[in-house]
């Protein structure tokens, strides 16, 4: 017996168990939900000034940041409320809008890491 979720795809079956809806594997071998392996860093957060590609108009990257994929989200999140900008997360780097290093140096030193400014 097979169920159906609303998108068509199958929930469960008497063959395999409980089906993950994303990725139509056991639950046991979905891949949709494991977690992302930390990235291979360093241990140093590293905080640097980009324009390129950009039209001219300058983003504060973070990049080297030990956290998982839903915690990096977080912290994205509130960096961006302190500065008061927006941003996004895009493959384990933060970019926030405009110059922001001084600042986020300071915000970033609160979590105990190791911050240095690289680039120009």
């Amino acid at each position: 017996m097979n169920k159906r979720n609303d998108n068509g795809g199958i929930v469960y079956s008497t063959e395999y168990g409980k089906m993950c809806p994303k990725c139509s594997k056991q639950a046991e071998k979905c891949v949709c939900r494991q977690k992302k392996a930390l990235s291979k860093s360093d241990g140093i957060v590293r905080i640097g000034r980009e324009t390129k590609g950009r039209k001219g108009k300058g983003v504060t990257l973070i990049t080297g940041v030990p956290l998982d994929e839903s915690e990096l989200k977080q912290l994205g999140k509130e960096l961006k409320q302190k500065c008061g900008t927006g941003g996004t997360i895009k493959n384990d780097v933060i970019e926030i809008q405009g110059d922001q290093r001084e600042r986020l140096m300071a915000e970033l030193k609160k979590y105990g890491w190791v911050v240095k400014l690289s680039g120009g």
